[in-house]
């Protein structure tokens, strides 16, 4: 057998998948290494993709020529569109998925994906020559050689989980733990840390009374997660479940304080902030009498059932006890309890924007190992080690990411700029630009640049062109065409908003706010045949052309701020300025500039402690 490639991924979760997968189909010989072939992209915690801009993340991906949206959208079970209240910078997609058949479904995937091998093993050691990787040692023994290694290690590298006082070496629950790659890599000189995640209590469905909880549905529209899907769902369509703790619960949860590995000293390592266990809400939020909860079902056919909200370390004996005191879990019954789990992770702070590493050539890390959280982050993060690993091998130019041209983008500057004290998670509120990072369009900024890289298909760039033609010739339609008071006055008195006196152009009636652009679809027959001309993508089109229109003024105004930004990131920096010998600066300063050592003038503003006359010092040096 030929242990010869191009890139070789070590981890099949999703960061490693999203790797593998953009490397092997840029044409990289690949191999993806993974300790169990059957757990491929396992949903270790809920079983659910998107939410709160993580829903933007999975549809960059899949603008891009990932995988994640494709198989979110053949085994979703539940999918909604969050934040509909609020304007569509704001609107985030969200699935449930069946957990087992997601990841049969990217088994499959990557089963049949050109130049890529998989591999049962457990990676050792790196191979590091003339500080470059040049190939990986598995506990088999054997030696892989390769051009690019990506890490997606996960939450693997010295995994240790905790319920209550027991403690268990592993990666996962009844997985084992990775050793020894930790402990080398650090011997080269890299800086690793400690943090902390956890997960809930599975619950067997057949024994909740659904009867006390509240139903929460799933919407049935045109969203999807890939814009190549075009499909009726697949898989039956579930409700999730909404309960409540109580004070009854909490004071049982509270007896068990005393053995919780978070408040005994037995975890030293930092959880996430945004995701807290149920003992630390107890303890952050003192003053609530109860916290939501939400019941989700893991999948099509089976009982199990995941408890979003409950994550928790605690003894089995008090999770039990407590969760049998929640409305309509009087008799409930578990598969397994929830438990923390503790791991290496490396600052991020060590990569550079390709998420190569700066100590050795070639390496790249991706996922929980550069400190993230979600499923969605790591996916991400894969797709763009997978995109560079590739490009590397092959001599080709980086490819990254701006902040104003994707979530994925902000998510690694911050990364690679600020580094991490806990576990990072994607938040619409971490982008400056939010207007122009829709969830919507995605495609139209990502897939144009994915083409021409070669991980878009034709398929997909023409159904983005298609899109983009009849978008505008709706919007051009609706700039040009007039309405009469007679036309449309019933429908403005009806919808509460003040009638016309004279002609007007049917975009100043699109722009109150009262108005959706269905209802003039449904009052003006010429724009009714206008869109009877689109037969694909439909709704997805007219809800684009709406959007463009109704926030135009907003859109432009942030493009602009944003090309006025962007003149500090077109000002190299690296290996130019000598920040020790530069004396102008404090010391603290010179200090962050030195570890960081920014690509432009545009990230080193962005370092925490960098103020604007730093930036104006460096500017000056620069000429400028």
């Amino acid at each position: 057998m030929d242990f010869n490639y191009d890139v070789i991924v070590v981890g099949a979760g999703h960061a490693g998948c999203e790797a593998a997968t953009a490397a092997a189909n840029l044409g990289s010989k690949t191999v993806l290494i993974t300790m169990d072939m059957n757990k491929i992209a396992q949903m270790s915690c809920n079983p659910a993709i998107g939410g709160i801009a993580k829903g933007q993340i999975v549809r960059e991906i899949d603008a891009m020529g990932g995988n994640c949206g494709i198989v979110t959208d053949k085994t979703a079970i539940q999918f909604r569109m969050l934040n509909r209240s609020k304007g569509p910078a704001m609107w985030s997609p969200r699935a449930q998925s069946d957990r087992m058949k997601f990841s049969l479904e990217w088994r499959h995937t990557i089963e049949n994906t050109p130049n890529l091998d998989m591999w049962q093993d457990v990676v050792s050691e790196m191979i590091v020559k003339d500080g470059a990787i040049a190939g990986v040692k598995t506990k088999l023994g054997v030696e892989f050689h390769a051009k690019a290694v990506v890490i997606t290690s996960g939450t693997f590298l010295n995994g240790l989980i905790h319920v209550g006082r027991v403690q268990m070496s592993g990666g996962r629950c009844a997985e084992p733990a990775a050793d020894r790659l930790t402990e080398q890599l650090v011997e080269i000189g890299f800086t690793a840390g400690r943090m902390k995640t956890g997960t809930p209590v599975r619950i067997d469905g057949r024994t909740v009374n659904f009867d006390e909880l509240i139903e929460q549905k799933g919407e049935d529209d045109f969203h999807k997660f890939s814009y190549l899907d075009f499909k009726p769902r697949q898989l039956k369509q579930l409700s999730c479940w909404m309960a409540y703790t109580n004070e009854e619960v909490h004071d049982i949860l509270k007896s068990g304080f005393a053995d919780s590995p978070l408040f005994n000293g037995q975890i030293k390592s930092i959880g996430p902030r945004y995701c807290p266990s149920i003992e630390t809400k107890l303890v952050t939020f003192a003053d609530k009498e109860k916290h939501h909860l939400f019941l989700e079902p893991e999948g099509e056919t089976t009982q199990e059932f995941y408890l979003n909200g409950f994550s928790s370390s605690l003894p089995l004996d008090v999770q039990y006890r407590a969760l049998r005191k929640i409305k309509g879990f009087e008799n409930v019954k578990i598969y397994r309890p929830g438990y923390a789990i503790e791991y290496d992770y490396f600052d991020p702070t060590q990569l550079n924007h390709t998420l190569e590493t700066k100590l050795v050539k070639n390496l790249f890390f991706a996922g929980q190992v550069n400190g993230t959280t979600g499923y969605e982050e790591a996916a991400g993060q894969g797709l763009i080690a997978g995109i560079n690993a590739h490009l590397k091998c092959h001599g080709n130019q980086e490819f990254t990411m701006a902040r104003d041209e994707s979530y994925i983008g902000v998510l690694i500057d911050d990364l690679v700029t600020k580094g991490v004290d806990e576990p990072y998670r994607m938040f619409t509120s971490r982008a400056e630009y939010r207007i122009i990072l829709r969830q919507d369009d995605c495609d139209v900024r990502l897939t144009p640049r994915a083409y021409e890289l070669g991980l878009a298909s034709a398929e997909r760039h023409h159904l983005l062109e298609q899109k983009l033609q009849n978008r505008d010739m709706i919007v051009d339609f609706i700039r040009n065409h007039s309405v009469k008071p007679a036309e449309i006055n019933d429908l403005l008195s009806a919808k509460e908003t003040s009638e016309i006196r004279q002609t007007v152009k049917l975009q100043d009636i699109l722009l109150r706010p009262q108005i959706n652009i269905y209802d003039l679809i449904e009052k003006v027959p010429e724009l009714k045949a206008v869109c009877d001309k689109i037969d694909i993508v439909k709704e997805e089109t007219i809800e684009a052309a709406e959007i463009m229109m109704k926030y135009e003024g907003y859109i432009e105004r942030e493009k602009g701020i944003a090309d006025k930004i962007k003149r500090l990131e077109n000002i190299k920096i690296k290996g130019i300025l000598k920040y020790d010998e530069i004396k102008a600066l404090s010391t603290e300063s010179r200090q962050k500039l030195m570890k960081i050592d920014p690509e432009t003038i545009g990230q080193a503003s962005r370092i925490p402690g960098i103020s604007p006359s730093d930036i104006s010092i460096l500017l000056v040096l620069m000429g400028r």
